[in-house]
């Protein structure tokens, strides 16, 4: 693996030298984009709008329009707005995981200690999973403040979990939710528990697959030797108020019968 950024982690007055990880890869097949005519290639460049011709990399800036005008920004002045965030993310506060709904939570990130920096690194490794806390602080990366929780994971490694800030969620109020018009029944949700229940176990990662990329790769080997694909399609069914008693029951029926 590469790091994508190099750093610090500032636990109190103990800095722990640390790279930065990607802890997640997309598995999703590699899809061209393609030329219907021909099965050409489709490439992307990076065009000058009033010119109309490409520009090359070395000569693309960054800007803020103001008013009319825009100010160009370069390496240094990003680097000026926070220059101590560059380069080390400080942990303000600690808190429980289970504190922070999961909305807040994004990408994933392993962080590995650098030379030095074992030990500091495996204490707050193991002052971590001792009081089952997490770290929140936040730096800057690819020109952009990311606030995080540094926890452990798998009790053998510390991981950074990048996270939203609450300007960033969007306001559910424009919404169509549902009012006590259209509250439920005594009897349904004593059905729906019962069903919740019946489907309830313990968590394991290893239970879900990505299934869909393996039928669709069984598709692509099927079009390779000329076959014709067969699409079955699935009816909307409208589900009616006055039927939910009846779905309920035909559901635990039917895990009953899986289960047996």
């Amino acid at each position: 693996m590469r790091s994508i950024w190099n750093g610090a982690i500032g636990f109190g007055l103990v800095n722990i030298p640390i790279k930065v990880y990607s802890a997640t890869e997309s598995r999703s097949l590699d899809l061209d984009m393609l030329d219907k005519k021909d099965l050409r290639n489709i490439r992307y460049k990076r065009v000058n709008e009033k010119t109309g011709k490409e520009v090359a990399l070395e000569n693309i800036v960054k800007g803020y329009k103001v008013e009319d005008k825009y100010v160009v920004l370069e390496d240094e002045d990003f680097e000026a707005a926070s220059p101590e965030k560059s380069k080390i993310i400080t942990i303000s506060q600690f808190v429980k995981e289970a504190d922070i709904d999961t909305v807040f939570f994004d990408t994933p990130y392993f962080l590995e200690p650098q030379k030095n920096g074992e030990a500091a690194y495996n204490l707050l490794l193991k002052a971590l999973l001792k009081t089952k806390m997490g770290g929140i602080g936040s730096f800057v990366m690819h020109e952009r403040e990311i606030l995080g929780l540094i926890r452990p994971y798998d009790n053998k490694v510390l991981m950074l979990n990048r996270m939203r800030y609450p300007e960033e969620l969007r306001d559910y109020g424009e919404l169509d939710i549902p009012t006590r018009k259209a509250a439920p029944k005594t009897a349904e949700i004593k059905l729906a528990e019962s069903l919740i229940k019946s489907l309830a176990k313990p968590f394991d990662p290893k239970d879900f697959k990505d299934t869909y990329n393996a039928k669709l790769l069984k598709i692509i080997k099927q079009k390779t030797k000329g076959k014709k694909i067969k699409v079955v399609p699935i009816k909307d069914e409208e589900v009616k108020t006055s039927d939910l008693m009846a779905m309920l029951k035909a559901s635990l029926e039917k895990g009953d019968k899986n289960a047996g």
